[in-house]
């Protein structure tokens, strides 16, 4: 694992909306660029690190704060889910990918950009690999997927559940299944937002287990 250093940058999506990156970065040779999309409570420590855990395997790691196109800075409580969600809700996903593609366009290598997503993330990782000049995507628990299955990804993509989460039943996972026979899907003895280690659902060996996966994943579709 390489030495990394961390800054914040402001972007400015096409339609004038300027929002803040969290970025990661490895200080030897980049691999190539990793976006993280967040869950329902913002760019929190968590999401932050993840960027750095992707940094120190050498890559570029920028998470967009996506929530600023509601509150700047907005960070949720992990107490307080309705807000979460009306938040990601009250956000046109068109705009969501709007800034991703404007956060893909700053990365050191535009063409060679994956992106991984947790939760609401996860959701808006498999959409933005069907409309995003991606190289691979990464979902973690995606909530909602089977609505999204009339687009298919242009891009390899990599799914991982838990078990035990309520939120993403085993029927979720098998209509994903059937709908991207193509997909790598790995299932988890866990339940809801097992890679967060700031809740109490944190699963640490599903956690490393699905970390290796995604890295693998990303190692062999981001040359």
């Amino acid at each position: 694992m390489q030495p990394i250093v961390t800054d914040q940058f402001d972007l400015t999506a096409p339609d004038g909306h300027r929002f803040c990156v969290f970025r990661a970065l490895p200080e030897g040779p980049l691999l190539g660029t990793v976006m993280i999309a967040q869950e329902i409570f913002g760019v929190t420590g968590h999401i932050r690190a993840v960027a750095e855990q992707y940094a120190r395997a050498g890559y570029e790691a920028l998470a967009p704060q996506l929530f600023d196109r509601h509150t700047a800075n907005l960070l949720v409580p992990y107490t307080d889910i309705p807000a979460g969600l009306a938040v990601a809700r009250s956000i046109d996903i068109a705009l969501t990918l709007t800034d991703l593609e404007a956060c893909r366009l700053a990365a050191a290598r535009p063409d060679k950009v994956g992106l991984v997503g947790f939760c609401w993330g996860g959701r808006t990782a498999y959409i933005a690999a069907c409309r995003l000049a991606l190289k691979a995507a990464v979902s973690y628990y995606g909530v909602g997927l089977p609505a999204c299955l009339a687009e298919r990804p242009t891009c390899p993509i990599q799914f991982h559940f838990g078990l035990e989460d309520q939120a993403t039943p085993k029927s979720d996972v098998d209509a994903i299944q059937a709908a991207v026979p193509s997909a790598e899907c790995y299932l988890y003895p866990a339940g809801h937002a097992f890679n967060n280690a700031d809740r109490p659902s944190f699963e640490p060996g599903s956690a490393t287990l699905a970390f290796s996966r995604a890295l693998d994943f990303f190692q062999r579709h981001l040359p």
